[in-house]
This record gives C-alpha cells, sequence and structure tokens, in this order.
C-alpha cells in the first residue's frame, strides 16, 4: 500500500451471530499483540451496539475509539453500494489516530448475500451461528462464500439446538474450496487466538502489496491436512 493507514477488517452476518461479542472479545488480544485498534459499528436506526462496545470495553479501549454509524437503509447498502457514511468515520477515525493498525468495521445485521465494498475494507468476516442450524452452510449465499474467513460461532450451543457440528466442518469444507473457515465459542475465547492469527497474517500479506489471501495454519479448510472434528472445532 502506499501510504500507510490501518487495515481494514468488515466484519458481517446475520442478527444474533456474534459480530459484537467477536469484536469485544478480539479487540483485547489485539491491544494485547501491542496493535493499536479503533472500532465503527453500524445499526440502522439506533447507535446500540456503539454504546454496547464502549461498555463492553470500558477501561480497556478508549470509548473515543468507539464510532456508531446509523446507516437509515439496508445494512448492504451501507457497506457495499454506497459506503460514504462509513468512509467518512474512517477519515476522521484514521486522521485523528495516525498511528491505528486496526479498523474493525461491524456491519448491521443482514442476510446471506452481504458482502463488503473492497474500497471500505481489506478483509472481511462473515460470522454465522450454530443456534441458526447446521442447515445454513448449505444454503451458500456471497457473505459465506466470498468473505475471507467465514467464523462458525457459538459452538457451545451445539447440543441445545440440535446442530451436528461434524456436518457443518463438511458443508463449509465444500462451500469454501481453499478458504478457510473457523468454528468459535466468542463468549469462551474459544478459537479467537487462530482468528487473531488469520488477521495478522491477513494484514502482513496487505503490507506487502498484494499477497494472495492466506490461509491460518489451525484455520479449518480443505487445504488443510485431513483432521478430524475436534480439530476443526477449533481445541473444543
Amino acid at each position: 500500500m502506499g501510504s500507510r493507514r490501518p487495515f481494514r477488517v468488515g466484519i458481517g452476518g446475520p442478527v444474533g451471530s456474534g459480530k459484537t461479542t467477536l469484536i469485544e472479545r478480539i479487540v483485547p488480544l489485539l491491544l494485547a499483540a501491542d496493535r493499536s485498534v479503533v472500532v465503527v459499528t453500524n445499526d440502522i436506526v439506533t447507535r446500540e451496539d456503539e454504546m454496547h462496545v464502549r461498555v463492553a470495553l470500558d477501561g480497556i479501549l478508549d470509548g473515543e475509539r468507539v464510532v456508531g454509524v446509523e446507516t437509515g437503509a439496508c445494512p448492504h447498502q451501507a457497506v457495499r453500494e454506497d459506503p460514504s457514511m462509513n468512509l467518512a468515520v474512517l477519515a476522521e477515525l484514521e486522521g485523528r489516530y495516525p498511528e491505528t493498525d486496526y479498523v474493525l468495521l461491524e456491519s448491521g445485521g443482514d442476510n446471506l448475500t452481504l458482502t463488503f465494498s473492497p474500497e471500505l475494507v481489506d478483509e472481511s468476516l462473515y460470522v454465522i451461528d450454530v443456534a441458526g442450524g447446521d442447515k445454513i452452510p448449505r444454503k451458500r449465499g456471497p457473505g459465506l462464500i466470498l468473505c475471507g474467513l467465514l467464523v462458525i460461532n457459538k459452538t457451545d450451543l451445539a447440543p441445545y439446538v440440535g446442530a451436528d457440528l461434524a456436518r457443518m466442518d463438511r458443508d463449509s469444507a465444500a462451500i469454501r474450496g481453499s478458504s478457510p473457515y473457523l468454528f468459535t465459542d466468542a463468549r469462551a475465547g474459544v478459537g479467537l487466538d487462530r482468528l487473531v492469527g488469520h488477521l495478522e497474517l491477513a494484514r502482513d500479506a496487505w503490507l506487502t502489496q498484494g499477497s494472495p489471501r492466506p490461509g491460518v495454519s489451525g484455520v479449518s479448510g480443505v487445504s488443510d491436512p485431513p483432521h478430524d472434528h475436534r480439530h476443526a472445532v477449533a481445541g473444543r
């Protein structure tokens, strides 16, 4: 990249999949790795997620580094078709905190078609949750297929909703091809070290200008060596 700016990570997925919790859990890990972070949240008519992140990270991240955007429209409109509102916020934040290493930009909850404009982010995560049913990977959708990393969250709920994690593993491998996916339990911190490892490798590739998007050792995907189900669910 020419002039240095932060590495921008878009985080999308359906309502309730755990996007906000994921941000609240990985920010401390990034800070512990000596990375500087700002957070941008998107809601349609409120700034609820901004307030939630500020409270959750009180004493960990300066609240001024968390900014909410009221999009007033469908979530995908603000991160794909017309990201101008988010770009304006990023310009202001990146100007105020020029030392920032990461921008974590959360989309409002949307359906499986949500993707991010390449003008807005450099890498994207798409977060689904086990409670939505083990059929979700088979539904495909651009969000699941085109993201840099598919995150399958809330693995702890599988026994309570009758979800088959081994089936989700097989189906995710089928739709993702050589692209990585990862099982997490964000509330318990399971799988988050691997997620941060993916972000670090993706940022390194971005900093070296146009390197292929990386896979990550320990992140599931058909490019990994054959693995059993326990490996696929990130240490559970």
